[in-house]
């Protein structure tokens, strides 16, 4: 009769500790890079967030309207808001020769010449939502977000086409309407919508809103439901942030604002931290 040939229980077992103990080791050393790939990571995550978080900002801002720019704290939400704009030009203010060409202070206008034409338009251009800004210089009586002297009213059609004169173009107006104060520049600025920054640090988000009506009374656009009650739209920027602050110091109509914006996010226990600044043209 032939033998059978087999492992013992002995043999089992040894083979089974000794297999435990080469996958323990193995699983010590490959756990640590595995760990430190998985964190390098998040952080890389992050830092991504956060920075294109605040490039978004920035971005914003520089196309900031002079002057526009505006912050305030309503609980754990801070609040950056800004009139966006999408082209400027410089306005005609003397004219040998034919006078309707030229912007008239003294009285209501509804047509005049820009001195070099509006390069980021579209032409002919008509529109009753966007606004055209003279010398928005942001205290009480020349300030945009009053909607009286330096900037048109909402509603008012707009129309910009090239004119005949050559490198020009034709704005007019409908109903007239008589800006309050020259710009030593003689710039004029086509006005988008306000935009606004709301970081709710109890929700732990950043969110933008845009679209909605202009109010003088920055608190009462310093909230999710009062610019959704204005018919703002609302786009989340970022989640998961710690803490959110922006400081801005407006300078002067010579030298240009400062806007500080910090933001830190976490996850999973780490956090990371930037802070960006952005100077504000506020030349009316």
């Amino acid at each position: 009769m032939k033998r059978s040939r087999g492992f013992t229980l002995v043999e089992l077992v040894v083979t089974i500790a000794l297999s435990t103990i080469v996958v323990s080791f193995m699983a010590v050393f490959i756990s640590g890079p595995i760990a430190a790939y998985n964190d390098q990571n998040r952080r890389a995550e992050l830092v991504d967030l956060a920075d294109n978080s605040l490039r978004r900002i920035a971005r914003d801002v520089r196309r900031a309207l002079p002057n526009s720019t505006r912050v305030r704290t309503n609980g754990s939400v801070v609040v950056l808001e800004i009139l966006t704009t999408v082209d400027g030009a410089r306005y005609r203010d003397r004219v040998p020769g034919n006078q309707a060409q030229r912007l008239r202070f003294n009285n209501a206008d509804d047509s005049f010449n820009t001195v070099g034409a509006f390069a980021n338009i579209a032409k002919p251009f008509s529109s009753t939502s966007h606004y055209l800004a003279i010398y928005n210089v942001g205290v009480p009586g020349a300030d945009a977000y009053e909607l009286l002297n330096v900037i048109t009213p909402a509603g008012t059609q707009i129309d910009i086409d090239t004119d005949t004169v050559a490198g020009e173009d034709r704005v007019e107006l409908s109903p007239a309407f008589r800006f309050g104060f020259e710009s030593p520049a003689k710039r004029v600025f086509l006005v988008d919508s306000p935009v606004s920054y709301l970081c709710d640090t109890a929700a732990r988000t950043l969110t933008r809103f845009s679209g909605y009506t202009i109010s003088s009374s920055h608190a009462a656009r310093d909230s999710a439901a009062e610019l959704a009650g204005a018919g703002a739209t609302s786009t989340l920027i970022a989640t998961d942030l710690a803490s959110c602050s922006f400081a801005y110091a407006p300078g002067t109509s010579q030298r240009a604002g400062l806007l500080t914006a910090s933001m830190a996010v976490s996850e999973a226990g780490e956090t990371v931290s930037l802070l960006h600044q952005v100077h504000v043209d506020n030349v009316p």
